[in-house]
């Protein structure tokens, strides 16, 4: 069975196993490598990417559930020159960058489902992102940044 989705944009076709998971195709097949492995298990969110607004790992996500969605990558958000990639530039949050897709990606899900987060809700949304560089007050700036809130 064919499943069709897009992917930063582009209308894909996918023919592979039903059960494969999404950050394989997204590495392998379309070479989109800022999706990073990281546990394999979903706990440590270095491998979210938006499915439409929702954040959700794609080590644990198979291809077989995406017919008709949109993937949104981190490559996606930096094509279009994303205000989040520039708020966690600005607030010098990148230290080793492993993290980083990941943190971005969450970040992201969670002010387009919440434009005016709280501190509770920003901690909740970036406690799923793993940072062994402890970027995670520098992240909660970045936020405060970009909402006028104050997530320290």
């Amino acid at each position: 069975m064919a499943i069709d989705l897009e992917v930063n944009g582009v209308a894909r076709r996918y023919d592979g196993p039903p059960e494969r998971p999404l950050l394989w195709y997204l590495r392998e097949d379309l070479g989109l490598t800022g999706t990073k492995f990281g546990c394999g298990v979903a706990l440590c969110g270095a491998c979210l990417v938006l499915v439409g607004d929702a954040a959700v790992p794609a080590c644990r996500t198979a291809m077989g559930g995406l017919h008709g969605t949109a993937v949104t990558t981190i490559e996606g958000l930096a094509a279009r020159d994303d205000p989040v990639i520039a708020a966690w530039r600005d607030a010098q949050v990148p230290q080793c960058g492993y993290c980083q897709p990941g943190q971005v990606i969450a970040a992201t899900a969670l002010l387009r489902t919440t434009p005016r987060p709280s501190p509770t809700q920003t901690e909740a949304a970036m406690d799923r992102v793993l940072c062994r560089c402890g970027t995670y007050q520098r992240a909660r700036r970045a936020l405060a940044a970009l909402t006028g809130g104050r997530n320290d």
